[in-house]
Parts: structure tokens; C-alpha cells; sequence
């Protein structure tokens, strides 16, 4: 059985991986110090570009446009930058195996790697309805989306099928997205979810109103309160059908499910403290072993803002998680300290035309403003949150750069506001004089 032993190791090849890697050489890792392990093919890239741009009909994204750290206006790392680094991408290597009593972790091919310090990355893994045992979830053509490879099957189906019938299960996301992308590559497009309005964790009704307006203005079917119950499938095993548990038939050439996602822990079950179904961390991202810290989708951190433990799946925590982590652990082998992580939570997507960003908290009461009119020709519109006479939270579609900050500044700063009318009054002006 090979064995490998590295100073650094990071576990798991997706976003916080490759913004951890840029953060080592920063902190002037040596050649042969730092290995990242992978069970994807590639090196890191932006996941976000898989349910948007990669899966357009025209000018798609491609590899190597989106390796990070592009998301975030950096430079591209290629898998030679890798290599020039001296850093060790070893990609295809599923672990099957971690003791961190004794620093080691083992591959399905039986390798082992030990390490002094480990970054646990894992991100998540999707919520398949084969997991729930759904009648004919197996069959072929029903996509998740998670991976390039993911992506790569999909576009492939999107061709074979050209022009035909995509049922999309979920309105999250990755509902949202991929029924944009499949309207986009010209397919009859119908979404089905079991809550009343679509993304229903963010949006308030009325912001949620303003996005299934548009969405069926576009021609995409919604079909809300029920779900998929099971799939019908042709001679080939090939979808053919979605049976809901309404009792409706929804004819189908492809299905894309976007469901959930749950975090990667299960390597390190019961030898990590865990809390809210992630790895339980401080504000530097170290576990409760100490020489083992973990970020992005799988720690559960201090939210210092709010003065709870949270955490939180989305690319821009991923990224500064990775590099608070990659920080601490310089700062502690030189005897320095650094400061706590404080994130504003911060959200966002793309489809179609449409661009939206929300940061901070969406509790307390939702206050509208703007033109939200689905058929408006340049729709225009936010919310404020508004708790304990404060802003905590503030969402905007189709803002500016210059506002999106101000309305992020809202968030961070949380001002006081004499009424709910003030805001609905001044609406992005408010943010704009902060």
C-alpha cells in the first residue's frame, strides 16, 4: 500500500479547494507542502457556471474559462498553475477512509496520505429521489446536477432530445436555473414543487409572485403543491413520464431534480464535534481536533452578526471560508493571531435577464418596494427587513453594482428605521444614503 505524507492536505477538489490553494501561496507555501485530493477530474472551478452558462446553446462557458478564481474577479488557476506551485492535484481519488487519530486518510485504490493539518472540503452531495425509493427514479434521463460530469450528461440528453418536454422537480436554485436554461435551449418546460411559491426559504410570496410571473411569461409551466410520486420510462428505460402525486401525467423527455443537497460529513462521523448537520467549528474554521479544520457547504461556524452557529451553502462563503481557514492555520504555526470570521450572508442568482442579490437576514417584517411587475419591460424592485426597528436584511432584482454594495452596506450597518412606510416611501434611496 503506497503511502504519501504532506504538510497540507485539503480534502475534496471544488471551490473552497482551489481559493485555499491561491491562499497558501499567499502565505508562501513550499513546493511539496500542500496536496489537494479530488474526486473529480478537473481542477477546481467556479461550480455555479454549471446550471447557467455551461448549459447555454450558444457560446457556452467551457473549461478552462471558469477555474476559480475567476467567480470573484481573480486570476484563472489552471492545472498547470497547480504544478508551478508545487502543489500536488491529485485528482480521481475518491477517500474511503479517514483516521484522524493517527493523520491518515486511505483511497478506494487503498493509497494512504498523511497529513500535519487537514482542510476538509467536501462541499455537499445532492438529495436523489432514489434515496426516498420513488417508483422509476432510476430511469435514465432524469439529471441531478452537482458536477461537470453532471452537466457534460445533461447536454448531451439536451441534444437528443432536441426541442422536446422538460419536467423540473423543485423550485430552489437549481429549479429556477435549469428551467431558465431549458427554455433557453428551446424546450417545453413545466416546474413542479410542493410549497406554495417558489424558493420559499429567501423569497416572501410577493417576491416570489414576481419571478413565477415572469417564468410563465416565458412560456415555462408551474404546478405547485404537489410532487413527483414516480416516473414512467420507455422500451429503452428512458424517462418518458412524471406521475404526480396529484394524480396529473406530465409528459417528459428529460427531468432535471433539484431537491436539496446534504453536507459531505460521514468520513469523519464520530471523531468530529458536529451541529446543524455540519462539522462543528470556531471562527477560524478549526474543528475540535485541532489540527483539523473544516469549510464551505460542511462547517458549521459562528455567525458572529447574529450571535448563533450556522451554516451555509453558497460559493461566496465557500471562498472566504477557505481562505480564514488557510490564515488561521498560518497564524497559529507563527504564534500570530488574526481576526474572527465575520461574514454577511450573501446570496444570489441568474436567469434569463434577471439578476438578483440579498444579504443579510430575511426575519422580521418584509417590506416591498420598486416595480415588481412580471410584465413589466424593465422590472426594478427589493425588500428590506425590518426587526426590532432595525434593517437586517435586504434583497434587489436587476440592481446596479454601486447598489447592490448599498444595499449589502444596509445589511452589515443595520440602521434604524423610524416605519415600515419609510421604507416602502424611499425604497433604494434609503440604502443608497447609508
Amino acid at each position: 500500500m503506497a503511502e504519501k505524507h504532506f504538510k497540507y492536505v485539503i480534502l475534496g477538489g471544488g471551490v473552497s479547494a482551489g481559493y485555499a490553494a491561491r491562499e497558501f501561496v499567499k502565505q508562501g507555501v513550499k513546493p511539496g507542502e500542500l496536496a489537494i485530493i479530488s474526486k473529480e477530474a478537473v481542477a477546481p472551478y467556479e461550480r455555479p457556471a454549471l446550471s447557467k452558462a455551461y448549459l447555454f446553446p450558444e457560446a457556452p462557458a467551457r473549461l478552462p474559462g471558469f477555474h476559480v478564481c475567476v467567480g470573484s474577479g481573480g486570476e484563472r488557476l489552471l492545472p498547470e498553475w497547480y504544478s508551478e506551485k508545487g502543489i500536488e492535484l491529485i485528482l480521481n481519488t475518491e477517500i474511503v477512509q479517514a483516521d484522524l487519530a493517527s493523520n491518515t486518510l486511505t483511497s478506494a485504490a487503498r493509497t494512504t496520505f498523511k497529513f500535519d493539518s487537514l482542510i476538509v472540503a467536501t462541499g455537499s452531495t445532492v438529495i436523489k429521489l432514489t434515496d426516498f425509493k420513488v417508483q422509476g427514479a432510476g430511469s435514465q434521463n432524469i439529471f441531478y446536477l452537482r458536477e461537470i460530469d453532471d452537466a457534460d450528461e445533461l447536454i448531451e440528453a439536451i441534444k437528443a432530445k432536441k426541442d422536446g418536454k422538460a419536467v423540473i422537480v423543485g423550485g430552489g436554485y437549481i429549479g429556477l436555473e435549469l428551467a431558465a436554461v431549458m427554455k433557453i435551449n428551446n424546450y417545453s418546460v413545466t416546474m413542479v414543487y410542493p410549497e406554495p411559491w417558489c424558493m420559499p426559504r429567501l423569497f416572501t410570496p410577493e417576491i416570489a409572485a414576481f419571478y413565477e410571473g415572469y417564468y410563465a411569461n416565458k412560456g415555462i409551466n408551474i404546478i405547485k403543491g404537489t410532487v413527483a410520486a414516480g416516473f414512467e420510462s420507455n422500451e429503452n428505460g428512458e424517462v418518458k413520464a412524471v406521475n404526480l402525486k396529484d394524480g396529473r401525467v406530465l409528459d417528459a423527455d428529460i427531468v432535471v431534480v433539484g431537491v436539496g443537497a446534504r453536507p459531505l460529513t460521514t468520513l469523519l462521523k464520530g471523531q468530529v464535534e458536529e451541529d446543524k448537520g455540519g462539522i462543528k467549528t470556531d471562527a477560524f474554521f478549526k474543528s475540535s481536533v485541532s489540527n483539523v479544520y473544516a469549510v464551505g457547504d460542511v462547517a458549521t461556524f459562528p455567525m458572529k452578526m447574529y450571535n448563533e452557529m450556522r451554516r451555509v451553502e453558497h460559493v461566496d462563503h465557500a471562498r472566504k471560508s477557505a481562505e480564514q481557514a488557510v490564515k488561521a492555520i498560518k497564524a497559529s504555526e507563527e504564534g500570530k493571531t488574526i481576526d474572527q470570521y465575520d461574514y454577511l450572508p450573501f446570496f444570489y442568482s441568474r436567469s434569463f435577464d434577471l439578476s438578483w442579490q440579498f444579504y443579510g437576514d430575511n426575519v422580521g417584517e418584509a417590506v416591498l418596494f420598486g416595480d415588481n411587475s412580471p410584465t413589466s419591460s424593465k422590472p426594478k424592485f427589493g425588500s428590506y427587513w425590518i426587526k426590532d426597528g432595525k434593517v437586517v436584511g435586504a434583497f434587489l432584482e436587476s440592481g446596479t453594482p454601486e447598489e447592490n454594495k448599498a444595499i449589502a452596506k444596509v445589511a452589515k450597518v443595520q440602521p434604524s428605521v423610524a416605519s415600515a412606510d419609510q421604507l416602502t416611501k424611499e425604497g433604494l434611496t434609503f440604502a443608497c444614503k447609508i
